[in-house]
């Protein structure tokens, strides 16, 4: 039966990753139903967080659930909300046996999901790949557990860790592939932050354009003063939400120019140097989002560094060299001892076209 319930946990998991960037606020949850060794029903959460993976699954079962075992990569929830609670469809389509990775660390279910099967008489198993589970919902976990979303800073950087040249040129230090697999990154989170001198000096568009996405990632800039180009991204509201996160001073006429346009105004406060990150990246968790993929600037990456709120660093590395008058990837972190810096470990590593992709997470 061990064998069994890894094996199918792992087609569930391999389900909710569908979910990723399309379901937020909500985890990305897979459920497989499992009757007579064959099965019978699969689901994963929904664009918008419904229907649930549980729900989606009992559905595709219909009949053939009663007597099923439920592998669900999260504990099924046991609240009303906009839907019944899918701990009482499973109790209610006659599933006898719930094998779950992950207790919800949601006040609102945190075990108590568990316990209302176990209170109908449903047999449950927990912590099947518990660990995988918890990688795959690194951001929910760290919006309810930490109150923040799941932040990973891309560079696309020369051998030298150099962004762009000294006159600001930077199109294209890495190849095609690798630009198509950012592309390809994005659709995985539900936002894609910049700061402020990244959209003036480039005016970047931040969509998905190499395919179509289910959901298009919301669009974060992070600009004290709200002093943005009225460009790519003024005139693309119509192809993804944008999100602007500007300071106390920002002037009036730049935020009803925004906010006519249809895009979303976020004030917080600023520390003696700019934005304060932690509140950017809380005032994002209480709007809903879990992952976000940060792509610069420099001193915006040095900001969420240095505040400690960077959980994975996802490196392109071409085979060029700069020189040391070129610009850095990161801004400055005021470090004054080799043991003050930022240490991340290997998760990944592979060429992508001309170029290589290395991902590190916190240690």
């Amino acid at each position: 039966m061990i064998h069994a319930d890894r094996r199918f946990m792992r087609l569930a998991l391999s389900l909710a990753a569908r979910g990723l960037g399309n379901v937020w606020p909500n985890p990305a949850v897979g459920c497989v139903l499992v009757n007579g060794g064959r099965i019978v029903g699969r689901g994963w959460t929904q664009p918008g967080g419904r229907p649930h993976a549980e729900r989606r699954a009992l559905d595709q079962a219909g009949t053939a659930a009663r007597g099923a075992t439920a592998y669900v990569t999260l504990e099924p929830c046991s609240h009303y909300g906009k839907t019944p609670p899918c701990a009482a469809g499973l109790i209610e389509a006659g599933v006898t046996r719930v094998v779950s990775a992950l207790q919800d660390p949601d006040p609102r279910v945190s075990g108590k999901g568990h316990a209302m099967l176990r209170a109908a008489g449903v047999a449950v198993v927990t912590g099947v790949l518990e660990p995988e589970a918890r990688a795959l919902q690194a951001g929910f976990l760290s919006r309810i557990e930490h109150g923040r979303p799941w932040l990973a800073l891309k560079l696309g950087a020369s051998f030298d860790g150099r962004i762009a040249l000294a006159n600001g040129e930077s199109q294209w230090i890495t190849g095609p592939q690798a630009r198509a697999r950012v592309q390809a990154l994005r659709a995985r989170y539900d936002a894609v932050l910049v700061g402020g001198g990244t959209a003036r000096a480039d005016d970047p568009l931040l969509t998905v354009r190499a395919f179509s996405p289910v959901r298009a990632p919301v669009r974060v800039v992070a600009a004290r003063r709200l002093d943005l180009p009225r460009g790519r991204l003024a005139g693309s509201l119509d192809q993804a939400p944008l999100w602007l996160v500007h300071g106390p001073q920002a002037a009036d006429d730049a935020k009803e120019y925004w906010s006519s346009l249809g895009a979303e105004l976020i004030e917080i406060g600023e520390t003696a140097t700019g934005l304060d990150p932690v509140a950017l990246m809380a005032a994002l968790a209480k709007r809903g989002l879990t992952r976000v993929f940060c792509e610069g600037g420099g001193a915006l990456g040095a900001s969420l560094m240095g505040a400690g709120l960077v959980d994975e660093l996802i490196g392109f590395t071409a085979g060029v060299v700069l020189g040391g008058d070129a610009r850095p990837g990161i801004g400055v972190l005021g470090l004054d001892r080799l043991a003050d810096a930022p240490r991340y470990r290997l998760s990944d590593v592979q060429p992508i076209g001309g170029d290589m992709l290395a991902r590190w997470q916190r240690s």
